[in-house]
């Protein structure tokens, strides 16, 4: 599953808003906090807490960061999206000038039969509602000088 949005604001400036979770609950009006667990060698863990509309939802993520590559990485550790790779791309545009940034998520739940029918739920659901409101709520600010 992908989600992407173009934002017209320098390549650096979008990486860095996605780089820095512990920011995250500040900007994004649907995350209710993000917690560092451990900070060890560009690998950083963290408790994720957000909204889905009125569910409260929360998981335990790694986060790796590659500035020469330009790309976010996540592996959720626990909750509901356990197993789940998340990988945050961003692509340079020439026209309009700005960003492409792209998310792309595999979740595999591993229950035979009815794993991907969980998958496809939590997914769509939860995953998908999430991300698309954190890629709008970015390129509102990235696309602002006076909200970062």
């Amino acid at each position: 599953m992908e989600n992407h949005i173009d934002i017209e604001s320098p390549r650096e400036k979008v990486f860095g808003l996605a780089a820095r979770i512990e920011e995250w609950p500040r900007i994004l009006p649907h995350y209710r906090e993000v917690k560092l667990l451990e900070d060890r060698n560009g690998v950083r863990v963290a408790e994720m807490r957000a909204w889905r509309g009125r569910i409260p939802v929360r998981w335990l993520a790694q986060q790796s960061i590659s500035e020469s590559e330009q790309r976010v990485r996540f592996r959720h550790l626990g909750g509901a999206t356990r197993g789940m790779e998340v990988e945050w791309r961003f692509e340079p545009r020439s026209q309009p000038p700005g960003t492409r940034v792209v998310i792309a998520h595999r979740l595999s739940s591993g229950i035979p039969l009815v794993g991907p029918l969980v998958s496809m739920v939590i997914g769509r659901l939860f995953v998908d509602y999430i991300a698309s409101r954190t890629l709008a709520r970015m390129k509102v600010i990235a696309e602002s000088d006076d909200l970062v």
